[in-house]
């Protein structure tokens, strides 16, 4: 994402000279479609994608990328949780567009577009006026509605019917999650989050359209799509040539170990209170707690935010928010006889997740089996020792 700072290098540099009375371009104007690679950062995961306009004659050489946001926003935090906070469009000098993807190591590729003068002037005009104070400002949303799929809505809005998308070239058609996959390696923190906060929703079949919404699929849609029966895409190059990086993440550091090392550690204690005949009352505050604060987070989701790609969201029968209120009873020497059928409950609502995952109703990460391992080893122990602790009461 482009920093606050480029928006007012932007304002200073262009704000008098903009296009206040309409866009003059000479005949040696040129408009192209940049895309840029993937990043460490999480926002950057899934790469950019942005439009050059280069005018020799006027000396102006800048880029248009929609996806823009202020750190400095009030509220930032809370709105961007929310899927409440407002996105916009920018205009940066083409030389720190690249600056900044040299410092990211970010590759970037440029798509040179099949325009004549007018029509080159009819997208120059549009973005412009996307830039006004009144219009700048718009609704983000991760699927439908990001810098990718900005960018064939531009020339949607100015050329119609003259331009046709051909599809022809898609072998496989992906749901939203394998589409976001593909831009995270499973072994990783990201990957297992967004699995975790993404809720059954995208796990839908998308349309060739709308794999769109990530950067390289504009790229390559763009090869195959055609204005007035030509190609719209003349020419391509490499401006910035970046190798793939070597992923030298330390396995210590990466979530199957601590997923392992919480499966394993549920295990032995689970061993050792089975042969001691007791109960290790912190083990069960731990995971009852955290598997209930996982509960609310998601809930919240759900049903308190905008995000759409959050909704349907069925981790939270395993990450059960009113084990939050069980943390207290959970952490008392002597439990309650109704604790039973809570547990009873508990195993129930793993069952369905599972169920649900074979029904790929909605796939979970794959990780979430050491989580679920270890929950349904440590709740069917917990039925079992209170099961006996109900029947020595009754004798």
């Amino acid at each position: 994402m482009l920093k606050k700072v480029f928006l007012f290098y932007c304002f200073l540099t262009f704000g008098i000279q903009g296009f206040s009375q309409g866009p003059q371009l000479s005949p040696l104007s040129e408009l192209s479609l940049l895309t840029v690679g993937t990043g460490d950062e999480l926002a950057a995961k899934f790469g950019h994608s942005a439009i050059r306009f280069k005018d020799p004659s006027l000396g102006i050489d800048v880029v248009y990328g929609y996806g823009t946001y202020d750190f400095e926003d009030p509220n930032f935090y809370l709105n961007f949780t929310r899927g409440k906070l407002a996105y916009t469009i920018s205009r940066i000098p083409f030389r720190y567009f690249m600056r900044s993807y040299q410092l990211e190591q970010r590759w970037v590729k440029e798509q040179k577009l099949n325009l004549n003068l007018d029509q080159r002037k009819a997208i120059v005009s549009f973005l412009e006026h996307n830039l006004l104070p009144e219009n700048r400002k718009y609704k983000y949303d991760f699927l439908f509605d990001n810098c990718a799929t900005r960018i064939p809505l531009v020339f949607e809005k100015n050329f119609g019917d003259e331009l046709v998308y051909d599809y022809t070239h898609f072998n496989d058609h992906y749901t939203f999650r394998e589409l976001i996959h593909q831009n995270l390696k499973v072994n990783s923190w990201s990957n297992f989050g967004i699995d975790l906060a993404l809720g059954a929703v995208i796990d839908r079949k998308a349309t060739p359209y709308e794999h769109m919404f990530l950067p390289l699929y504009v790229y390559e849609q763009m090869k195959q799509t055609t204005l007035d029966g030509k190609p719209l895409i003349k020419e391509e190059q490499v401006l910035l040539n970046i190798p793939k990086k070597e992923d030298k993440t330390l396995f210590i550091l990466t979530p199957v170990f601590w997923l392992a090392l919480l499966l394993l550690s549920v295990l032995i204690i689970t061993y050792i209170d089975v042969k001691n005949e007791k109960r290790t009352r912190w083990m069960d505050v731990v995971l009852f707690s955290v598997t209930g604060l996982a509960g609310i987070l998601i809930l919240f989701l759900w049903f308190f935010t905008d995000h759409e790609a959050t909704k349907m969201n069925f981790n939270a029968l395993w990450a059960f928010a009113p084990n939050i209120i069980a943390t207290f009873f959970i952490a008392r020497r002597k439990l309650p006889k109704w604790f039973q059928n809570y547990m009873t409950l508990l195993l129930g609502l793993l069952f369905t997740n599972i169920v649900l995952w074979i029904l790929k109703v909605q796939v979970f990460s794959i990780l979430l089996i050491f989580i679920l391992s270890a929950l349904f080893c440590r709740y069917l122990y917990l039925f079992m020792y209170l099961k006996k602790q109900n029947t020595q009461q009754h004798t």
